[in-house]
Parts: structure tokens; sequence; C-alpha cells
């Protein structure tokens, strides 16, 4: 057996003659009579003048494929009736060309058919990318594929190639040899359009004057072992780009050039005592990515798999394409993305059309996004959004600070799609990282937000309406508005508009399913144990342009007759390029015994539930990886880490810092002693199980970020929140105090103001050390704060005292003081 299954929620079918598939719906019958159902024919398209379809899935072959591709612009100029077998798009009989389309299609693979392989590889692509018409075929025959049977998609493991981990070169750490021998010609030559001081600035800026910076960009193009494939080489050579006089004598003068860079790098040599595993490069694994997604009712679908060139392909398989022009500072991600700065992705208002006609047929959609925010300190941003301008628009998704808004037209609405409907900023659901964020509307529960597969908001006053005053002359456009002047800066992995109002458990499987280009990465350890088709198996991604993702190790054969026992996998390390990674080596602590008990044929037996990162060196079409163990089973090559190094003594006269950081969970364990709140408060709780990793790991005052004091700031208030709504509590702390009373008279005199102000400094402060503030500082300065959170005169009424008193709060205990020992 050379393949495994995993099951993944999806649909897909296998491809069957028709009296096979006959015989298996019987047999799924349980041997019942069963009743056809009879075919439907949708109506002839125009041109086809032949018998109707045999069966539904002649049919669904017919609709899914055949209407997309018949034209002659596509495969129907050589594919038709008596042009170039096979014959998939003829037009005198749909059975004979679904006949021949199943030669060349797999339906339980359909990334893997043949068809969309040749059309990958640059046949008759209708695109300006061959991987975006690849895209887009493999969609319209996994339509297909589902389109009759439902079930589940399963994807096949495959016994990848062995290879033996070799000695091979890695990028250096410094851009010295680099500046010295390719970047000289990259300036000269490239700088026009691959620099950031160009007139029309182009990326990669690998022509840079800063050589570090140019280095960094040319390395995923600079093919070490063989300089004469680097794509830096090539572009010239056999894509005449560019080229500065004659492009083969400029081809080989760049190849010269990186042939001199790499022979001034050594090889990695491999300790011969290491226990090695066999050696994968990323693309070795099978693809893991978005096997399990939802798309039965796709309009438009931007996966940004491309990489190059200024166009977001829409591979939703729905004509007409709506391709997105990317504009100022948007750039390509690692790993399928498109990270913007200062621009936008906006497509053409004739293509957007296709959203308003099946949008308002279906009168629901669905906007679903990853996105990665830049920051949560940008207001009135926009990340998706089908409009006019700033104050005109059909629906958009933004961003105000740590909120997500949905803003939707319809007859309960504004033309600008107010009022918006956003996410609880109390709950601060948006974070700067990567989230997966759905916004449904349906004309019975209105608009619903779900952020990470939970819901998030629902409830939307302005439920019901009517589309009538969609306008289809808007436009689809991403990072930004149309006008340009809601800019949003972040990350976006994935970009979709469904024509349906997906379900709470449709959100949830496409969250499940992830984004990004990933792999299952299968590295071979059968030559070490007495198993065999043995393999311990990573999920590994792109993470980022400079990195890879390595998750959920398992150790597994791909024989369902096995069930290991006994199998010790203790000090796993992974290594790239012929050497052991210098960091990111999260398993070395492993120390786990495969047994038969806990072995599933289906998934394995479970390693580890830790992912770690490792460092990104040629880039993925290059990098080798491969695995090391200090015991597999009876092989052994047990390792002592060296004793960390001293830190050397501080200079002369340089004394040594007298304060540090408080760590997470000392600054936890600070507040609920300043405010008498136990760190067992459900909402206190939750909040630090939040923020704890953005809270200080480490006392050196040197380890000091921006982020930690957002993380302190957000506990201070779930603690402060906790203090204040509690009425014993607040009581308790703050005794005398009306807590009733209107808040432009609560803190009218200083001795009311003392009862707030007192305790906090008392209890929060403290007095005599010289690495605290003066008492009297804070005072004025809670008394400044309180004046302003008051100055609104009779406005003010009772239910603004508390909030007055949490923010002062939150001010002390969420101050440098407790950050600070």
């Amino acid at each position: 057996m050379t393949g495994k299954l995993i099951r993944l929620l999806g649909r897909a079918r296998a491809a069957l003659p028709a009296a096979a598939l006959a015989i298996f719906v019987a047999a799924c019958g349980g041997g019942a009579a069963t009743e056809q159902n009879p075919v439907i024919s949708a109506p002839l398209p125009a041109g086809y003048q032949g018998p109707p379809p045999a069966s539904q899935d002649v049919q669904a072959f017919k609709i899914n494929v055949w209407d997309n591709l018949n034209g002659s612009n596509r495969c129907g100029s050589c594919h038709g009736a008596g042009g170039q077998s096979p014959q998939f798009v003829r037009g005198d009989d749909i059975n004979l060309a679904y006949q021949a389309a199943n030669s060349v299609v797999t339906l339980a693979d359909p990334g893997g058919s043949l068809m969309v392989s040749k059309v990958g590889g640059g046949h008759n692509c209708w695109l300006a990318n061959d991987s975006a018409c690849a895209d887009q075929l493999t969609v319209w025959i996994r339509n297909w594929a589902g389109a009759t049977l439902g079930g589940t998609r399963e994807i096949q493991l495959i016994a990848p190639p062995l290879r033996e981990v070799g000695a091979t070169k890695s990028f250096p750490a410094n851009s010295g040899a680099f500046a010295s021998t390719v970047h000289p010609i990259l300036v000269e030559y490239c700088s026009r359009c691959h620099s950031s001081a160009a007139t029309t600035p182009q990326s990669p800026f690998f022509a840079e004057s800063d050589p570090d910076i140019a280095y960094a960009a040319a390395r995923p193009r600079i093919n070490l072992d063989l300089p004469e494939e680097s794509r830096l080489v090539l572009r010239l050579r056999n894509e005449f780009h560019n080229c500065w006089s004659d492009c083969s004598q400029n081809a080989a003068e760049m190849e010269q050039a990186i042939r001199s860079f790499a022979d001034q790098i050594p090889l990695s040599q491999i300790d011969a005592s290491l226990v090695l595993s066999k050696a994968l490069a990323l693309y070795d694994g099978t693809v893991a990515s978005g096997g399990s997604r939802h798309d039965s009712a796709l309009v438009a679908l931007y996966e940004f798999k491309t990489g190059t060139g200024t166009i977001a392909y829409d591979t939703s398989g729905v004509e007409p394409a709506l391709n997105l022009n990317m504009s100022g500072d948007v750039a390509w991600v690692g790993g399928w993305g498109v990270n913007v700065r200062a621009g936008k992705l906006q497509g053409p208002t004739s293509s957007s059309r296709k959203l308003h006609d099946l949008i308002t047929a279906s009168g629901e959609y669905s906007i679903e996004a990853w996105v990665a925010p830049a920051n949560v300190v940008q207001e009135n941003a926009f990340i998706i959004g089908y409009s006019g301008g700033t104050t005109t628009r059909n629906f958009t998704l933004g961003q105000t600070m740590y909120d997500y808004d949905f803003f939707h037209r319809s007859s309960t609405t504004g033309a600008n799609g107010s009022p918006e409907f956003s996410t609880p900023s109390a709950e601060e659901v948006l974070q700067a990282t990567l989230q997966h964020v759905v916004a449904t509307y349906d004309p019975v529960d209105g608009r619903k937000l779900y952020v990470n597969g939970a819901l998030v908001s629902a409830g939307d006053p302005q439920a019901g309406g009517t589309f009538a005053d969609w306008n289809d002359t808007f436009a689809l456009v991403l990072g930004n508005e149309v006008s340009s002047d809601r800019q949003w800066q972040g990350v976006i992995r994935l970009a979709a508009v469904h024509n349906r109002a997906l379900s709470a458990g449709q959100v949830q499987q496409n969250f499940d399913a992830g984004v990004g280009e990933r792999f299952y990465l299968l590295f071979s350890v059968a030559h070490l144990v007495d198993v065999p088709q043995s393999y311990v198996m990573f999920e590994v991604s792109q993470f980022d342009s400079y990195s890879y993702l390595f998750d959920k190790p398992v150790f597994i054969s791909l024989d369902d007759t096995v069930s290991p026992d006994g199998l010790r996998i203790r000090g796993m390390r992974i290594g790239i390029n012929g050497a052991e990674a210098k960091v990111g080596q999260a398993y070395v602590p492993l120390d786990v015994v495969v047994n038969a008990s806990g072995y599933a044929p289906a998934g394995g037996f479970a390693l580890s539930s830790v992912g770690t990162i490792i460092a990104l060196d040629k880039g993925p079409a290059l990098d080798q990886f491969f695995l090391t163990f200090e015991q597999l089973g009876d092989q052994t090559n047990v390792r002592t880490e060296p004793a960390p190094l001293a830190p050397p003594p501080p200079p002369d006269g340089v004394p040594l810092p007298a304060i540090g950081l408080r760590t997470f969970d000392e600054i936890a364990a600070s507040m609920a002693t300043m405010t008498g709140v136990p760190r067992s408060d459900p909402a206190v709780a939750e909040t630090y199980e939040r923020v704890r990793e953005q809270l200080p790991t480490v006392e050196n005052i040197d380890g000091f970020l921006s982020a930690h004091q957002v993380g302190i700031a957000q506990l201070a208030i779930e603690y402060c929140n906790s203090l204040v709504d509690d009425p014993v509590r607040r009581s308790a702390y703050f005794p005398g105090f009306d807590f009733s009373a209107p808040a432009g008279q609560a803190f009218d005199t200083a001795a009311e103001r003392d009862l707030i102000v007192v305790p906090l400094v008392t209890r929060a402060v403290g007095t005599g050390l010289s690495t605290q503030p003066a008492s009297a500082e804070v005072r004025a300065e809670l008394d400044g704060l309180i004046g302003r959170l008051t100055a609104c005169g009779a406005g003010c009424d009772s239910s603004r005292t508390p909030t007055v008193v949490k923010a002062s709060c939150a001010a002390v205990i969420g101050g440098a003081s407790t950050l600070l020992q």
C-alpha cells in the first residue's frame, strides 16, 4: 500500500463508470429497491444542438465544466468535435464530451487532474498567470465532483521520494559576499524598478542601495547549488525580462556573479553520528490546504496563490472572473497572502456587477476573510467593500480599533450602510493577529459577525429590508475605499464573497479548514525502526516570507495492518539544508512512547501539541528538511546540551540595572492584591488567558515592548471592572463614596475625589521607594483625569460615575508602578 486517506469534511466523489456507479449506489442502499430520479436538464446553451445529457452526472459536467470551457477563447478552438483529442468540449454530443473529459479528469482529486496539470504547465491558459488558470479549472472540476454525490472529501497521503540528507550550502547571515558579487549588477541594471527609490517601485526590492535589504529580497531568487537555475538568471535567459543588452550574455553575467557568491560559501557537512530521517522539500508533501471548506455558494474567491505580478485572481469559478488590480504599497506574502500597507486591490465595475446580480437574486450573502490587522489603533479602515465612495456602498467590512464593523445597504439602512453593525467593543474581539472573520446577512436575522468560528454579534436592530437600492455600478475593493481615503493596514490571506448566509456550522467548518499553503510532510524513518512504511509526519506551512510553521507531529505508518507498540521517541530536532536549525527546536524535550492503545491507523500517534517556527533559508522550492533524534527505537545519539554562557561582567563604572519588569504571573498577582479581586474571578481569568502571551516573560528591563503595556492595560481594565461592578467590593474599597450620584456632582469637591484617589494611591502605588512616582504627582494626575472625564456638566448622569472610577483605577494599577520592580 502506497497511500493513506485522511478524511476531511468537504465534497468529492470517485470517478466511476456509469455501471459501477449504479452498483455503488445500490450497495449503499443496503440492497433495497431504489427509484431512479428523473434527469431534469437545464436549458441547452446557445450553440449546442446535440442530444440531452444522459444522466445527472453528465448534466453536472456540462454545467460546471463544459459551459466554462467550450468558448473559442478557452478550449473550444482545439478540443471540439473533429479537433484534437481528447474532445471534451465537443458541441455535437455532450455525452461524448463527458466520456472524453473522464480520461483527463480525476474527480477524487480535482487538483491532480491531467487537465489541470496541463493548463498549470502553460498549455493555453486564458489568464496572464498559469497557476490562476489551474486554480480556476480545479474549482470547476470540484464543483462537478460535488454536484452529484455528497459525502466526504479525502486527502490521500502518498509515500514521498526517499532522499538522503546530503551536504548543501546555506545562505550566510551577513550580506558581505553578496554585496561584492551579485549586488553591484542588480543596482546597476535593476534599480529603475526593483528599488524603493524608483519612479514606479516594484517589489521585490533586490536592487535596493542598502545591501542588507537587497540581500533579504534576493535570497529566494538565488539557487546556491545550481546558479544557472536561479530565478534572477532565468528571467533574463528564458523570459527576456528587461535585459540591458544581449539577453543570453546578460544571463551569463548574472549566473557568473551568483556562482562567485556561491563559491565563497562552504558546504554544510552532516555529522555521521546523528540519527537521521530521510530528507524532504516542502513541495514533496501532500497538499493539506482547504480540503474541508464550504464553498458551494461562492461568488468571488481570492487565495493569493500567484505570488507575483500585480493581479489577484478570482478563482471562484463564477464568471466573469472578478480579478483585482494591486496599486500602491501592496506586497505579496509568502505562503499565500498580500500585505496592504498604503494601497488597495480593486476590481473593475463591469465584473463587480456579478456581486450585485447574484446577491440580489438570493437576498442574502456572506463576506469571509482571513486577516491579520497591522495594529489595533486604526479607525475608519476598510478591509473589504463593494462601494462607490466614502458616502455610498452596498456592503463593507471595516475596522475601528478593536472592533470589526459591518456596513450593509438595504431599505432599513442608509445609502452608506449605516448604522454599522459591530463586534462588542468591551470584548476587544479584533486583535493584531491572524483571524478568521465572517459577516453574514439574511432578511430574517439581519447581520451577524463571527470571529474564529464563534458568533460574536447577533440581534441586528436593522434586520429585514430589501436590496432594491443596491447599485450595480460599484466596485469591489480590498484594503481601502475606492476613493483611496479609508486605508486599512494588514495582511489578507483569503477573501471570499458568498451569495448565501453561511450557517454557524459552515463558518466553523471554514475556520477549521485553515488558510494558506500547507503540506503534510512525511519524514521516513522506516530504515531506523522495525515498522514498515513508517514516518514522522508534520503539518508544515510557509508562515510568512521569512519562516515556516511546523505543527502537529505524529508517528504514522502507511500500512494499515501495522500497530506499533513500545517505540520510544526522544529529543527530536528539525534540520534544514544540512544542519540543525539554530532556533525553534521546540521538540528537544520530547520523550514519548508510541503504543498500540494510542495508535489509530487513520491518524497515527500524536507526538506533541506544540508548534514551532523555523527560519526560511533558500526558499520553499529549495529548502531541504530532515529530522534528528536522540533516541528512536533502538537507535540512539544521546547529547548533552552545553552549559549556557555566563553573562560578561558589566563595563567598569557601569552599574547593573536596579529595576526590572514584573513577569506575567507577578503582574496578575499584583493587580489581585491591589484591587482585592481574586485571579479566579471569571472575567479576570478569561482576560488573563487572552493577554498572557502579551505580558513580559523575563525580568530584564531591556526586554520591554510596547505590546506589554497594551496587555497590562487590558488586564487592569478587567480587574477594575470586577472591583467597581461588585457593590460589596467597591463599598469596602471606597467607603463613603456615593456611586449613585451624577458624575458632575459625585467628584465635585476635593474631599469627594479623595474618597477614590486615596485608596488607589495607598494600595497601588505605595511610598518610600525610589522606583515609584511621588504620591503627590500621582494624585495630581488622577485629579486632572477625573476633571476631564466629568467636564460634561449636567450631561453626566449617574451611569457615568462608575465609569470614571474604573478609568481612574485602571490608570493607576495599569501604570509603570505595576510593571516595574
